[in-house]
């Protein structure tokens, strides 16, 4: 079999994205999107990749394939199983920056260029003093940003769009810090800054769709069904959010929501960040030490199982929700896409994986809603609490995974030495003992099933 190439008919797009990263989440994510507003809106949008960190192996494979890979989305929709395959044709080229650093800044000087994306990992977006601008690949991924903003403005050239999709806080906000402290730096003088400020739009995002990537155990039988080798298939879930913050008459130069794409313009990310945090997260966090102490393997698993499913249900529907503030229908709904995308037969999602360092996801994720909840309405959820209660039971057995130092706290500490520690809740929550000692005490005599029994009733 020969590898997958470019036909006659599909000529490259003219490159109106820079995106920085090669890895599967853009691939499957924002590349997707930009190819169907190619294909069904008459668009014109090739990406140019750019490598965060040298890959000539990676860099190689899409290169020798014209940038055109295969996308296999599968899920559940509306309670259908679905599998969709396209091949992905809005990439142009891949760039290894440290291998060939003239052809990537050769891209500031395309006036056809408009948008810049991101995923460097969370990591990516740190800026470090004392750098002075000179080396390329001794400084980090907003330095680079940086000088080649820099050779954009130099050109008297408009700026960008740009879309940091890395997991962070206000991602677009800090990407300019970062920037901004480089520029000065680099001694770049304050018409560039001032460019910067009015002419670039540095938009916070929020991103949402679970990525599985190269499918190892299923590619060469995959190959053998297309008729070509395709050295980097990628494979996502069906459901896809994309949350921008930003100048809404930006939309309208990437049309996404024209199409139907679950793309969202907002004022303001921070309930939509909240929504993702204290509902997906939350109902993984508050699930899962129960659902491992029932003996249970993979999410998958644990929403085939009545009682555990039903226990999850209550306490997302009943006790999260409550506790939000975005509008009843839309956290509901958004509530169903999450039950259904944990039902999703091609993802085996373990829960030994969820429970690392579940100590500090339990305080970020399930903690406030508990709090807001007993603030709100008076009385404590029994779901959350009892969370809790698992939680600490799941510390005392040996399969936590977490710093050894708050494992060994919580595998010997009491129980009122747990909640009172402030240290790991910031906050004492020794008002809680009652309840906490009491559902621990069940666990520990009639099993997590019984007890979990008495809650779900």
């Amino acid at each position: 079999m020969e590898l997958l190439k470019r036909t006659v008919a599909q000529k490259k797009h003219t490159e109106r994205v820079l995106q920085f990263g090669e890895g599967n989440f853009l691939r499957g994510f924002v590349d997707w999107m930009f190819d169907r507003l190619n294909k069904e809106n008459d668009g014109d949008y090739g990406v140019a990749v750019v490598m965060p960190l040298s890959n000539p192996t990676m860099d190689k494979f899409i290169n020798d394939q014209d940038g055109l890979y295969d996308l296999y989305l599968r899920g559940l929709l509306n309670g259908q199983r679905i599998e969709e395959k396209r091949v992905i044709e809005c990439v142009t080229r891949c760039i290894d920056p440290y291998a060939r650093t003239d052809e990537f800044f050769e891209c500031a000087a395309n006036p056809d260029l408009r948008f810049i994306v991101s995923n460097t990992t969370e990591a990516g977006i740190e800026y470090k003093p004392g750098d002075d601008g000179k080396s390329f690949n001794n400084t980090t991924f907003p330095g680079r940003l940086t000088m080649f903003l820099k050779k954009r403005f130099d050109l008297n050239l408009p700026g960008f769009i740009l879309f940091p999709c890395e997991l962070i806080d206000r991602n677009g906000d800090e990407l300019k810090k970062c920037v901004l402290k480089y520029a000065e730096d680099f001694g770049y003088g304050s018409d560039f800054i001032r460019w910067v400020n009015e002419e670039n739009h540095f938009t916070n995002t929020l991103v949402d769709r679970i990525v599985t990537g190269y499918p190892k155990d299923d590619a060469e039988k995959m190959c053998e069904e297309y008729g070509y080798i395709d050295n980097v298939i990628d494979t996502a879930e069906i459901f896809h959010l994309w949350v921008i913050e930003g100048d809404k008459k930006l939309a309208a130069e990437i049309p996404f929501t024209d199409i139907g794409l679950n793309v969202l313009w907002t004022d303001d990310v921070t309930p939509y960040k909240k929504r993702k945090v204290r509902i997906l997260n939350g109902a993984h966090t508050m699930m899962v030490p129960a659902a491992r102490l029932a003996g249970l393997e993979s999410v998958g698993e644990a929403m085939n199982d009545e009682l555990i499913y039903s226990f999850m249900h209550k306490g997302v529907y009943e006790e999260i929700i409550p506790t939000l503030d975005l509008p009843k229908d839309e956290l509901i709904k958004f509530a169903d896409d999450v039950t259904e995308r944990f039902r999703n037969p091609f993802i085996k999602h373990l829960l030994l994986s969820i429970t690392l360092n579940s100590v500090s996801k339990f305080k970020v994720r399930d903690l406030p809603s508990l709090l807001e909840y007993i603030d709100k309405f008076g009385k404590e959820p029994p779901c959350l609490v009892f969370s809790l209660a698992a939680l600490i039971a799941f510390y005392k057995g040996d399969e936590a995974n977490d710093d050894i130092a708050v494992m060994e706290f919580m595998k010997n500490a009491s129980v009122e030495e747990i909640l009172s520690k402030n240290e790991y809740w910031d906050s004492d929550l020794s008002f809680l003992l009652p309840s906490v000692r009491k559902y621990l005490a069940d666990i520990e005599e009639n099993g997590i099933r019984n007890a979990m029994k008495a809650i779900v009733k």
